[in-house]
């Protein structure tokens, strides 16, 4: 192959590192990049420790007895989840001290190690998708910016995505100089979902994905080139187009939906896929028109 693009955390980064040293292929990003992105550790202390990047507070743990000091240490609530990269799995908040011995059941099921964090009263939860690739301006490596994403998880689960979100100025640049340096710090090209919280002007990092992320794909209806041609423009060095074509909204679906009806929802779409869930999609002259759309098509369960 010229490019090996991994599209799990899941992946041995040491043969990652042997192929590219050795010349035989291209890693997307880098293979130091998805070293990074493979453990929570990794990558928050190179974020908040080597970048400077703010960071809510957190405690790495792999016994049960650190686990509860941790817990003791950063207040509750606090957000517990494996410390490997697990798609949302195993992610619980810890309100009161009843809920710690599942939430440590629960992170353990995923990984050996566990993270507790700090919970964040923010404002707003978004991701910056920011594509590296080369400017054929100045044959250069550059970095473009598509609109923020705001989104809205539970318990550790996207349950709706929308382009754009909304930010004031300093909230913005904080947010796209945060999302260049951690991007930078991956190296290579291609695409990086950074996910961030948003309180007031600040600006916190949670974690960065390197690839196509699932709350960028309310880019399939948002802007001129998705996330995935995106990836595939920046990996293959071809010119970089994040334009934003209009307003929009995602939500994933899980339940067998009444095609017919979702689909007499005003700018609609959906799409399936073999081993994911179906994405509902919707546009509109304003993003909460296309929110309450997309949950109108997401909600056409077939009876």
């Amino acid at each position: 192959p010229d490019h090996i693009l991994p599209f799990i955390e899941d992946v041995d980064v040491e043969i990652l590192t042997e192929i590219e040293e050795s010349g035989t292929a291209g890693v997307v990003p880098s293979a130091r990049g998805c070293s990074l992105t493979v453990a929570r550790d990794a990558l928050r202390r190179t974020a908040n420790e080597e970048l400077g990047l703010p960071t809510t507070a957190y405690r790495f743990v792999d016994t049960r007895e650190d686990f509860d000091a941790a817990v003791a240490e950063l207040g509750m609530p606090c957000i517990v989840k494996p410390a490997t990269f697990s798609s949302g799995r195993g992610h619980t908040v810890v309100r009161s001290p009843e809920d710690a011995d599942a939430a440590w059941d629960n992170a353990r099921a995923d990984a050996s190690a566990v993270m507790v964090e700090r919970f964040v009263d923010f404002d707003h939860e978004i991701t910056v998708l920011t594509v590296r690739s080369i400017d054929p301006n100045t044959g250069k490596l550059a970095t473009w910016f598509c609109e923020p994403i705001g989104h809205v998880h539970r318990d550790g689960r996207l349950i709706e995505s929308w382009q754009p979100m909304a930010l004031n100025t300093a909230a913005l640049d904080n947010a796209r100089s945060m999302a260049a340096r951690i991007s930078n710090a991956l190296g290579g090209r291609g695409i990086c979902a950074v996910e961030m919280f948003v309180a007031g002007d600040d600006v916190y990092f949670s974690g960065v994905t390197p690839r196509p992320h699932v709350s960028g794909a309310v880019t399939l209806a948002t802007q001129r080139f998705s996330q995935y041609d995106l990836h595939a423009r920046a990996v293959l060095g071809l010119p970089i187009d994040a334009t934003l074509v209009s307003p929009g909204a995602h939500a994933p679906f899980h339940a067998d939906l009444d095609l017919a009806r979702a689909l007499a929802v005003p700018e609609s779409d959906v799409r399936f896929y073999d081993e994911f869930p179906g994405v509902a999609l919707a546009t509109a002259e304003t993003v909460d028109e296309a929110r309450a759309r997309v949950r109108e098509v997401a909600g056409a369960v077939r009876l």
